[in-house]
């Protein structure tokens, strides 16, 4: 026998007002609140524009979230939320119950029950201002002032559809809402563009910054004006993904736009994460970023440029960078004089140091020889990669001695040992098979590794290179 459940009271209302195309915003205002959560995920799922709408102009909460909601590229749902803020801010008197204060559109990956009807704005740290109450019945030009309409966003080469609507729509309203973007990232996009998507957003709102461009002095020369307003600024990654051939830029012009750029570093008060690569930051601009940094950095990663000796000199000075927990070089080019330098810097950072990455540097047995003494009180360090140098069997045994005693090591990247090659620079199997066990042993005889790996130099003809862990790996050309 069938027990029959008859439908509640909540989901008859729910079914009516999900079916109502015609439904208005005012039709909401006696709603219990308990059933907004509910009708806006209904809303959501199934695509009722309208009813979304409504809901939006009178949510009865101060924060409403609706990134976990929103799916990729979906603009018909997107612009009905949007149009819903509309409702909200053309009002002459806001809605009798309407509290929104922060609409959020990030994709928090937390369930939406949790977040969609917070009533507190955890999660929004830039400044800690979302927690300022907004007065009931205020003007319709009060409301558009104390709104914010939080983000984040990453731009790959083209804008999706629903990025396209949420710009446009927030460039008209760039000056009535407090639109906030605390994480972006922008990749090979015109630099005029750029400039416009910038000028979007308020600039104390942003925590993360990536920008990838191939034009990067010609970005650092208008950028310099907006870094210098993101003082709430915590991670920035600036990256230069390849050299344009046609463009020659001299010694004075990479001065000239790196210099005023790391000046701006003097409001960077929050800063924590750093990674920067590309020529520019050579020619001995760490002189000025070491005098205008204001923070100490946890994170320090800079790749493909060449470090002279008054840089490391510079950053073995800089007591903003004695902190660090994570030291990260890839392919830098270091003078033959500047490793006394950073064995100074290795021996300030070594009671906070945690990954150190040395990473395709051509350091030679010599280099590596002054950094020892140093890299031996790291004793916090958890992952060290030295891949792509050039270190003999016998010096490489002194680094695995040094390391062997550092108990917290859990993740080791070493290079093959010179011996590994013949005269033209192939690998000769035999001898890595050979030295490869016996560098491992001295590690074994005082800790048990785990994530380790011996690996060499990539072939050229299959890209792939030979490694070592617990058992032998040959690249392609060898199997």
């Amino acid at each position: 026998m069938s027990i029959y459940n008859p439908p509640t009271l909540e989901h008859l209302a729910m079914e009516a007002l999900l079916w109502n195309d015609a439904i208005d915003f005012s039709d909401l205002e006696d709603l219990p609140t308990i059933f907004f959560p509910s009708l806006l995920k209904e809303a959501f799922s199934g695509r009722h524009t309208e009813i979304l709408k409504a809901v939006v102009a009178a949510w009865p909460f101060p924060y409403l979230h609706v990134g976990s909601l929103l799916k990729t590229n979906d603009v018909e749902m997107m612009q009905a939320v949007l149009d819903g803020i509309d409702i909200l801010l053309t009002q002459e008197v806001r809605p009798r119950r309407g509290k929104l204060q922060v609409l959020d559109l990030r994709d928090m990956h937390q369930d939406f029950r949790d977040v969609c009807a917070r009533r507190e704005y955890g999660g929004c740290s830039a400044d800690k201002v979302y927690r300022k109450q907004v007065p009931v019945n205020l003007p319709s030009y009060e409301v558009r002032q104390h709104l914010k309409v939080i983000t984040n966003l990453s731009l790959f080469f083209n804008l999706n559809e629903d990025q396209k609507c949420f710009l446009q729509w927030a460039q008209k309203r760039k000056d009535s809402l407090q639109l906030c973007c605390l994480k972006m990232k922008i990749c090979v996009f015109p630099l005029e563009i750029i400039k416009e998507i910038l000028n979007i957003f308020q600039p104390n709102y942003f925590e993360e910054l990536e920008i990838c461009t191939p034009e990067v002095l010609s970005f650092l020369h208008f950028f310099a004006y907006f870094l210098g307003q993101m003082r709430n600024l915590l991670k920035f990654h600036l990256n230069q993904i390849h050299f344009k051939d046609n463009v020659v830029d001299t010694v004075t012009e990479i001065k000239k736009y790196a210099g005023k750029f790391f000046s701006q570093f003097s409001e960077l008060s929050h800063l924590q994460h750093l990674y920067m690569n590309g020529a520019y930051f050579a020619n001995d601009n760490m002189k000025e970023l070491s005098r205008c940094l204001k923070s100490s950095l946890d994170s320090l990663s800079i790749t493909f440029c060449s470090l002279s000796m008054s840089d490391l000199k510079h950053m073995s000075r800089c007591q903003r960078l004695y902190q660090l927990k994570h030291l990260h070089f890839t392919s830098v080019v270091f003078s033959k004089s500047c490793f006394k330098s950073l064995h100074i810097l290795l021996e300030h950072v070594s009671e906070t140091l945690q990954s150190l990455q040395l990473e395709h540097c051509r350091m030679k047995d010599s280099q590596l020889k002054i950094l020892l003494p140093a890299l031996s009180k790291c004793s916090q360090l958890t992952s060290v990669n030295f891949y792509g140098n050039n270190f003999s069997s016998s010096v490489l045994k002194e680094l695995l001695k040094c390391m062997a005693n550092l108990n917290k090591l859990t993740v080791e990247y070493y290079p093959a040992p010179l011996e590994c090659y013949d005269h033209l620079g192939h690998i000769v199997v035999e001898r890595f098979s050979q030295l490869c066990p016996e560098l491992m042993n001295i590690l074994i005889a005082k800790r048990q590794p785990e994530i380790i790996l011996f690996a060499t130099a990539t072939c050229p003809r299959c890209w792939k290179h030979c490694a070592y862990g617990t058992k032998t790996t040959l690249c392609l050309c060898w199997q």
